[in-house]
């Protein structure tokens, strides 16, 4: 159950970063055209993926726990004591990963004139 929940909640966050590609695109664009450097879109972006990758990650490690809890507590009759450098480390890599597809996202915009990219756009 725990796999099909990662896969599942992969997914979804996967199709959001694909959905808001459009709208990231139009901001990366005027931020182009207002001057800003590569270096700079590319911070922007990727502390925007970060807090919504920290987000995700942080959400689904605290359903998680309560509901291991709640199970140990409630079913089980046992105590519940999670071991955190798992929880940790599954913090990290979803933030990460979450990271790496926004960048590699956008990727296309950063790479392209900011001309080429409204004239297509229409």
């Amino acid at each position: 159950m725990a796999g099909f929940s990662i896969l599942t909640g992969f997914i979804v966050l996967l199709a959001s970063v694909l959905i808001s590609k459009y709208q990231r695109m139009q901001e990366m664009v005027l931020l182009r055209a207002m001057g800003a450097s590569r270096r700079q879109i590319l911070t922007i972006t990727a502390l925007e993926y970060f807090f919504l990758g920290a987000l995700a990650a942080a959400t689904g490690i605290l359903m998680s726990l309560v509901g291991s809890w709640a199970l140990a507590k409630y079913s089980f009759d046992a105590s519940f004591t999670p071991e955190w450098w798992p929880v940790i480390w599954i913090f990290l890599l979803v933030s990460s990963l979450t990271v790496l597809i926004g960048l590699l996202n956008s990727r296309e915009v950063i790479n392209k004139p900011p001309l080429e990219i409204l004239r297509n756009d229409t």
